[in-house]
Order: structure tokens, then sequence, then C-alpha cells
């Protein structure tokens, strides 16, 4: 052991869970991230200790704690504590894991004597530093084999021991260490990069929930872009999804200073910066996807005509085959779908700006515009609002008052089968797509005496010619024409 001087604050409540093992008999040390956090200065996110007590010892020392699962992590509830990082610290007891036949899960766990046991089997060096409270005030005693308090300080990811037997012990540490290069801001070791590089395929072990949620958390870091970079490199990328590889080196045309894949990684970078929510993150990641299976060469112009409505199949397919949950794919979906809105400020009109509302719903339309400015600064150009942003903002401020939506008509179907004396049909329906129509052109008809004349002017004409107008009625509304949608996913092959 060592001590190491800093100005160190632990919470009362993480002490108090230290004083209970040690008055017990029980050698305690915070361990894992929540050390590594304390020596580089940052508020832990979360409490962990080790200790040299078993599951039941633990659990009898507290009056409310939780205990579910193989590994000897007991949850001790902290009732008073007002930090969320603080209400539940998780205390486990020192262990040796042994042989991972699926490079998943150890097969076999036991509980070990010593701290420094417990310490070989963690993953990076940085995490491998024990810190006892068994003194007060700022001066620790640090259990620390593997150097990780230089590592941190010298900002380094290094695997515990040898890298591959790490990685073959459970592989998603590989996709962790390229997480915390985003999330700290450090660089990896360059055997510890090597062993990745040669155990890549060992992530086809590794469930796609697991996948998921390290990919949540590179998303969500400083510096994603960094982290997706060293994954593409040392071959991990494909394990996310084999559509993002596709991006790599693909030109684009004289809009755009970078290749797809340096696009998106700066869009995110953006997104990242600016602290933008989830799923405008991966919006900004996904939204030009589809550019390496759009691209076409016409009158000596790249064109990749079709790329958002291609691209956003392909993401919510992604999106699904990692397990996100179904609001965040089809937000996300909406986001990619949408990104193209609006180009000429000069002919843009309100009805447009009201479709445009219509289809992503005015709780995601300031995202789509959030969406934008990330993909406009990915472009390489320097202006994060101008003029023609602020002016799409200010349009879109003038429209959020207005209907958009069929249910927002001050008239309904009932209205529609009592005017027209039928029951209830398509023609419903196709009737009040027309008045909708009408509605995002002109907000100020939304007018019951008005809309009940239309009815019954509709309400006679034939019924092919009413599914005629309906039908075109609707593609106004959404602001594209499906059949030409259609199209262009049968071209692609996305459904």
């Amino acid at each position: 052991m060592k001590e190491i001087i800093k100005n160190i604050e632990v919470p009362k409540e993480v002490r108090e869970v230290s004083r209970v093992l040690s008055d017990a008999g029980f050698e305690n040390f915070l361990v894992g991230g929540c050390v590594r956090d304390l020596i580089l200065g940052k508020k832990p996110k979360d409490w962990d200790i080790t200790t040299i007590g078993t599951p039941e010892q633990i659990v009898s020392l507290f009056p409310h704690t939780f205990y579910e699962n193989t590994f000897g992590t007991v949850g001790v509830v902290i009732d008073e504590a007002e930090d969320e990082s603080l209400k539940t610290i998780e205390v486990t007891p020192y262990r040796l894991e042994s042989d991972y036949s699926d490079s998943r899960h150890p097969d076999r766990v036991e509980w070990a004597s010593r701290v420094e046991e417990d310490l070989a089997r963690r993953d990076f060096t940085m995490n491998a530093v024990a810190l006892s409270l068994d003194e007060a005030g700022t001066s620790f005693r640090l259990v620390d084999p593997y150097g990780g308090q230089n590592d941190i300080e010298n900002k380094l990811i290094r695997a515990v021991g040898e890298p591959a037997k790490r990685f073959q012990e459970d592989a998603l540490r590989m996709l962790r260490a390229l997480r915390f290069a985003g999330e700290l801001n450090f660089a990896i070791e360059l055997e510890t990069q090597a062993a990745i590089e040669t155990n890549a395929d060992l992530m086809e072990k590794i469930s796609k929930e697991r996948v998921r949620d390290e990919f949540i958390k590179m998303i969500m870091s400083e510096n994603p872009g960094v982290a997706l970079e060293m994954t593409a490199r040392l071959g991990l990328l494909k394990f996310i999804s084999p559509e993002l590889e596709k991006g790599i080196g693909v030109e684009q045309n004289k809009a755009h200073a970078y290749t797809v894949w340096e696009h998106l990684l700066r869009s995110l970078n953006h997104a990242a910066k600016k602290n933008f929510s989830l799923h405008v993150r991966l919006a900004a990641l996904f939204h030009d996807i589809a550019k390496p299976h759009t691209k076409r060469l016409k009158d000596g112009q790249v064109t990749f005509y079709g790329h958002e409505v291609v691209g956003a199949k392909i993401t919510k397919n992604i999106l699904n085959d990692l397990r996100f949950p179904k609001e965040i794919v089809e937000k996300v979906y909406k986001l990619v779908r949408w990104h193209m809105f609006f180009s000429d400020t000069e002919q843009i009109t309100h009805s447009a700006v009201r479709r445009i509302v219509r289809n992503v719903g005015p709780d995601l339309i300031w995202d789509l515009m959030d969406t934008r400015a990330a993909d406009r600064i990915g472009t390489g150009r320097p202006k994060e609002s101008p003029y023609r942003l602020r002016k799409y903002h200010s349009m879109i401020d003038e429209v959020m008052r207005d209907p958009i939506s069929v249910k927002q008509l001050k008239v309904g179907g009932e209205d529609v089968m009592k005017i027209t004396g039928t029951a209830g049909g398509p023609h419903v329906g196709f009737i009040l797509e027309i008045l909708l129509s009408e509605i995002l052109e002109k907000p100020e008809l939304n007018q019951e005496e008005y809309l009940e004349q239309r009815i019954r002017e509709l309400g006679v004409l034939q019924e092919k010619e009413l599914r005629e107008k309906g039908v075109a009625a609707r593609r106004l509304n959404a602001g594209v024409d499906e059949k030409e949608v259609e199209k262009i996913k049968e071209e692609h092959g996305v459904r």
C-alpha cells in the first residue's frame, strides 16, 4: 500500500457503509470507476465498495439491501440520500473468476481473501485501484499493483496483465476500452490496441443488448467521434453496424469537405458538444448512412437522391437489431427521414412548414432543427446558425399554433357521416384529408361553417373522383409523393 495526498471528498453515506463494514471486522475499499474519477478530480457517477465479507455477512449488517445476482454484489439502500448516485451503494466480496468459455461471463466465481486478488481480475489498470477509507481526513491508502494511478494521470488505457487474456475473458471489454477513450479523452496503450485488433472477432459472442449499452455510452460521451473512429480502425465497428463501415472513404459532392464517414462523425461531435439528447445524437450519426447506397453520377455531378428515405429505413433496421426501445427507434427514424426538409428560403411557404411539423410532430420539430444544425457543422461550414436556419426557426414559431392534423379540424368523422347521411367508410378519411390539405394552406379556414359546406360539396362527388382527390391530398399533406418513396425503397431493396 502507498499513500495518496489529495483533496478527496467522499460522501458521508459512503463513509458510513465503509465504517459499518470496518466495525464488523471486514476490510473494505472503494474500487473501480469511482476511485478513477476521484483521482481525476471528478464526481463519481456511482460508488462501489469491495470487502472481504461474504454476501450473507454484508446483508446482515444493513437494514435495507438487495442481493439478486450470481456475482456476490449486494446493493445497500440508503433511504435518506438525496443524491441519486448515493441511493444505492454496491458492496461486492473480493472475488476470483476463472474460465470464460463464452467470452462473456466467468464459468466459476469464488470469494478471495485479499484485495489484490480481486484487482487482478479487472479490465484496465485505471479500474484496478482500490482506495481505503479506514483513515479519516484527506489522506487515503491506495492499493495499486498495476500502476493504475500513473496511467490515470497519464491518461492511458492499459489492460491489466496480458491484454489478449482480458479480452478473451470478456470480449465486450474491447468496446468498453474505446468507449472510455471517448468518455475520458484517454489514449489506448499500443499493446492493448493490438490485442483489440487481433481479438475483434470475439465480439460475435456478445449479445446485441450489451453492444447497445456500450454504444449508447459511447454516443453520450464528450468525444464520441474519437471512440467511433478507433472502433472502425480496430475492426469493431461492424459489430455495431456494417452499414456504418460503408461510408468510410466515400467522397461526396462539392457541398461537403469530408467523406461520408468523416461527415457523420463531425455531425455527431457537434451534437455531443451541444449536449443534445440521445435520439438527436443518433440521428446526427445516421442521417447520411444511405449515401453509399444512393450515390450516382449525373451530368458530371455526384448525387444522393432519396438517401433520406433509404437511410431512415436502414437506420430503423440498425436500431431494431441493437434492441433499442421502440420510442427511440421511431424518433430517430423521423429525424433521419426528414432531415432534408427545406432548401430555398425564398421559396419556402408556411404551408410547407406546417407539413414538416405534421410529419415529425410538434414535440420533435426542434430536435429536427438540431439535427440539421449538426449536419451543417459536419459539412465543414463554420456558421452554426446562418440566415437560412434562423428563417426556418422563425417560420416554425409562426405555424406552431396552426392545425396540422385531422384531429385538429373543427369537424370530425361523425360530422362527415351526419352531413353526408352515410355510414363509416373510406370516403370519410378522404374527405378529412382533403379538408386538412386546405387548412394547411390557409389555417383561417378551420371554421365549422366553412368545413361543413365543403363536406356537402365533397359528399356528392363520385366514389372514384373522391378517392383520387383524397389520395392526392394525403400525399400533399405528407409533403411527399408516396409512389416515389416506394419506388426509391424498391430500387434500394428496403421496405
